[in-house]
């Protein structure tokens, strides 16, 4: 996440070289896209505790998340 805060950082400020600006923003790209990959394998992990009647813990089931 550092680095891709770092790439997003340089190409605003706009004083890189083309072709270096094409080279980070494609390296931008796949770390974002492993960054989302990770989010949703945590997401995917995480349960939602649930309650009796009596609103003690009876157990867990997955919670849902949007993609």
């Amino acid at each position: 996440m550092k680095e891709l805060e770092g790439i997003v950082a340089r190409l605003e400020r706009g004083d890189v070289p083309l072709e270096e600006s094409i080279a980070i923003y494609t390296r931008g790209e796949a770390l974002k896209a492993r960054c989302d990959a990770l989010l949703k394998q945590a997401e995917a992990r995480i349960e939602r505790i649930t309650l009796g009647a009596d609103g003690k813990p009876t157990g867990t089931t997955r919670l849902d998340v949007e993609g």
